[in-house]
């Protein structure tokens, strides 16, 4: 700080020099005024330098350049957020299990297995595109600075342009042919086996080993097989879809600081639902969305729609890298996938809870013990914020018909009497033997008097 102030002094000193010398106050020849005046714009220059490279000047830039950053709204390809990795089982969810794509990852020892196979399947892109493989590379190379500002600043730092053209080169093209080779059923061809092609798919969804998609169209387009390679795409996603539509209107809104009174939430999970009379239905679509709450004219009983998922080894990184991607700070979302996790951890709460969305066709269970199914949904569940205007009118209508204490009645009513045939067939046998008593005391009481009656009302023993 010392340092900058003196060589600061040292300049205004200068230019108050030049200033009396250009006013002829100076002993000096004739060319001493522009003598002066060059070498106080060297100084000046310097001194503007030197205060850049100091301390403090990097702290004034670094400050600039957030304000200048602040307009930027496009997500880029990142880290998981800091909260997300104090999670147990960080590396089992968002960490690549064979084969590592873009810059994150790349060079790690645990995926050089698979770069051969990277190569491969590069190189049968590169010969069904009809194209060189210097050309396509050429391309990648030309637009290097375009596909850089796709990824955050701190995960391609270490890589020089051609490194990471062509990092980009291989990946972008192993993983069109990949999902070419999968959508067709070719992957006999390679001699790969059936587990390894099933943990590399799950590796293409997480949010570390993303490419962005401008790179995937640009390899396209140099390709002869642009159209089916495109269809491809559409059905690999939809093969892997965990919903047709999350959310096909994205919400500027985040999530809310403060819920209204009418968020309130008493009921803890599917058997409280139950014991109150609420049955579940599978939606008519699998989209997240598609949850509703209906009662029947109004009245009893409540129905509660639910989208039905199918849950297995890949439910877990999907949700939690979709939840990963909505929780990254640098653009907006309406939050879709966190409020649906959100809300189904709040009817799951233990291997119950799942076996009645099992009986209700909700749920299916591909991947272990019902109970693995909760601790599942828990986990993912955990600390998360969501939207709280999603999903709302369905909190409030069931907890309006949770706090009736009439449909409760009823639930336990029909519940105690037509639960089983057996409970029917004894609340009938109850019924009609009620009704028969009822009959016989009314005819006792008000049936007319016969002959023996009277006789013996006159001749009493």
């Amino acid at each position: 700080m010392a340092g900058v102030e003196h060589v600061i002094s040292m300049e205004q000193t200068l230019s108050r020099k030049v200033e009396r010398t250009e006013a002829g106050e100076t002993s000096g020849g004739h060319d001493q005024p522009v003598i002066a005046t060059e070498a106080s714009e060297k100084l000046s220059i310097a001194v503007h330098e030197k205060v850049c490279t100091s301390p403090l000047g990097q702290r004034f830039k670094k400050l600039r350049d957030a304000g200048a950053n602040q307009a930027e709204t496009r997500p880029k390809i990142q880290k998981v957020v800091f909260l997300l990795q104090e999670q147990t089982n960080f590396q089992k969810y968002y960490e690549p299990r064979v084969v590592s794509l873009g810059p994150i990852h790349h060079g790690k020892s645990k995926y050089q297995r698979a770069e051969n196979y990277k190569l491969r399947l590069a190189q049968a892109f590169v010969s069904d595109s009809g194209k060189s493989d210097e050309y396509i590379y050429g391309q990648i190379e030309k637009n290097i600075e375009q596909l850089k500002e796709y990824f955050d600043e701190e995960v391609i730092e270490k890589y020089d342009n051609e490194t990471l053209a062509w990092m980009l080169f291989v990946d972008g093209c192993a993983i069109l042919q990949f999902i070419y080779f999968t959508v067709k059923n070719m992957f006999s061809e390679l001699k790969v086996k059936n587990d390894q092609l099933a943990f590399a798919q799950q590796d293409l969804f997480l949010l570390e080993n993303q490419l962005p998609y401008q790179l995937l169209k640009d390899l396209m387009k140099l390709s002869a097989k642009k159209k089916e390679l495109k269809l491809g795409i559409r059905t690999f996603i939809d093969m892997h879809s965990i919903g047709n539509s999350v959310d096909k209107t994205p919400s500027r809104k985040g999530p809310a600081s403060k819920a209204s009174k009418k968020d309130w939430q008493s009921f803890r999970n599917v058997l409280e639902l139950k014991a109150a009379g609420i049955k579940l239905e599978p939606s008519k679509s699998s989209g997240l969305r598609d949850i509703r709450f209906t009662r029947k004219c109004n009245f009893y009983p409540g129905t509660l729609w639910l989208p039905p998922i199918t849950v297995d080894d890949s439910t877990g990184p999907k949700f939690l890298n979709l939840i990963a991607f909505e929780m990254c700070p640098d653009f907006e979302n309406n939050y879709g996938v966190t409020s649906y996790i959100s809300f189904l951890d709040s009817l799951i709460d233990e291997a119950n809870d799942v076996i009645e969305l099992r009986k209700a066709r909700i749920l299916g269970n591909l991947l272990g013990s019902d109970q693995e199914v909760a601790q599942l949904f828990n986990e993912i569940g955990r600390d998360l914020v969501p939207n709280p205007e999603i999903y709302s009118h369905v909190r409030t209508q069931i907890q309006e018909y949770y706090d009736n204490k009439l449909m409760t009645w009823l639930s336990q009513f029909f519940h105690n009497h037509f639960s089983s045939p057996w409970t029917f067939l004894a609340f009938l046998g109850a019924l009609l033997a009620l009704a028969l008593s009822a009959v016989q005391t009314w005819y006792t009481i008000d049936s007319p008097p016969g002959p023996c009656d009277d006789f013996c009302k006159h001749y009493p023993h």
